[in-house]
């Protein structure tokens, strides 16, 4: 909500027990325990925006709530924000509605690839990645990620190159990099793109997290590296991640070249994706044209609470691997010397916390943990006084 000195106030949240939250609702399933402080799935602990529930509240004053087509107006407040803030132009036709990312990257599997042919992912990475290539039937083609002496995380071109052969017809690119937090230069998105058109390779670009970006880092869309890499590539973005908005349940994916789109088109209306929901529309649309102030004071409070998680473990063996985007810490844990399932216990029972366990990113997150930290200033209070009474019952026992 906004406070009297015309900004937003970050330091407190709704409570979202009792209402479904699947962070919540799932805590006794995941955790074996309902006394954990949930930090795991990808949304926020902070209320969706004002500007956003009161389109919704207004689209409501009508009372029919029917079957509705996507209207223009709602592409081009995503198209314009794309530009504005992100240097790369699409038009309308190129634009499709989704209900979310995963089931888009599943349709690009079934578009482009064949049972049998292989699929790249940069491990460590959201799970969805490799489940996706697996229940599809194609073979698994890892390419994991270097980490370089600051802990920070790079392609390995060479690894690449090495194990690319001719029934390797997709890579799925995270852009900004979840779990591990990089924001892509464009040298590097060059080295990808020169790989891709050497072997005719297709390239699927979740930007669900593009506008999370701290400062002095900049995301470049890969479809901005000119028309070689619009030719070969489908965009995933959306408001989901941005303005807290997951439960609306509504992405776009962008398709430059018409031979993948009417590809991809194919997989996509044998699904039947539709048309999504009247309120998703409103919602999306309101979010992108009044979002941009309450965005950057996310930002900062969310740059805050990072910090505040750095400086804890910088006094324990925990490396906090460096964040140039999303709100997620990828903590490296390994000096504490526990093996991985003794690391979730040690979370869950020591310091009451639900996260993300870094085994599930890929073997080579084992050691890690995921730590959402986009929560309200109250709440993250208690995750830094839960981890410091672990870390230093932990240090007193060892």
């Amino acid at each position: 909500m906004k406070n009297k000195k015309n900004s937003y106030d970050f330091s407190t949240s709704t409570c979202r027990e009792n209402t479904n939250a699947e962070k919540y609702t799932l805590r006794k399933k995941l955790f074996g325990t309902e006394d954990v402080l949930p930090a795991w799935v990808a949304d926020m602990d902070i209320d969706t925006p004002g500007f956003v529930l009161e389109a919704v509240k207004k689209r409501l004053e009508h009372p029919i709530i029917g079957y509705e087509e996507v209207p223009q107006s709602m592409f081009e407040a995503q198209i314009e924000w794309m530009r504005r803030e992100h240097g790369v132009e699409f038009a309308l036709e190129e634009m499709l509605y989704s209900h979310s990312v995963v089931a888009s990257m599943n349709a690009a599997i079934e578009a482009f690839t064949q049972k049998g042919d292989k699929v790249i992912v940069q491990t460590p990475v959201y799970p969805p990645f490799f489940h996706s290539v697996l229940e599809h039937e194609r073979e698994l083609l890892k390419n994991p990620l270097k980490q370089r002496n600051d802990g920070s995380y790079t392609f390995d071109i060479d690894d690449l190159k090495s194990k690319i052969d001719e029934r390797t017809k997709l890579l799925l690119l995270s852009s900004p990099h979840n779990p591990v937090g990089r924001v892509w230069r464009e040298e590097e998105l060059e080295e990808i793109l020169e790989v891709c058109l050497e072997h005719n390779i297709v390239l699927f670009s979740d930007e669900i997290h593009c506008d999370l970006i701290y400062k002095p880092n900049r995301h470049i869309p890969f479809a901005s590296l000119g028309k070689k890499a619009r030719d070969i590539s489908v965009t995933a973005i959306g408001v989901g991640k941005t303005f807290n908005m997951a439960g609306f349940a509504i992405s776009s994916v962008a398709i430059p070249n018409k031979e993948l789109r009417e590809k991809f088109l194919k997989v996509y209306n044998r699904i039947h994706f539709a048309q999504g929901s009247s309120l998703s529309h409103i919602a999306f649309e309101a979010a992108y044209r009044g979002g941009k102030e309450w965005l950057e004071e996310l930002k900062v409070h969310l740059a805050k609470n990072f910090s505040m998680l750095k400086e804890l473990c910088d006094k324990y063996p925990i490396n906090v691997t460096p964040i140039e985007a999303t709100y997620l810490a990828w903590l490296d844990c390994r000096g504490l010397g526990l093996r991985d399932k003794e690391l979730r216990e040690f979370f869950v029972k020591e310091a009451k916390l639900g996260l993300s366990a870094g085994i599930s990113f890929g073997r080579e997150g084992s050691g890690f943990m995921r730590l959402n930290f986009a929560v309200g200033s109250d709440k993250m209070l208690q995750i830094i006084k839960n981890l410091e009474n672990a870390f230093e019952k932990h240090r007193k026992q060892n």
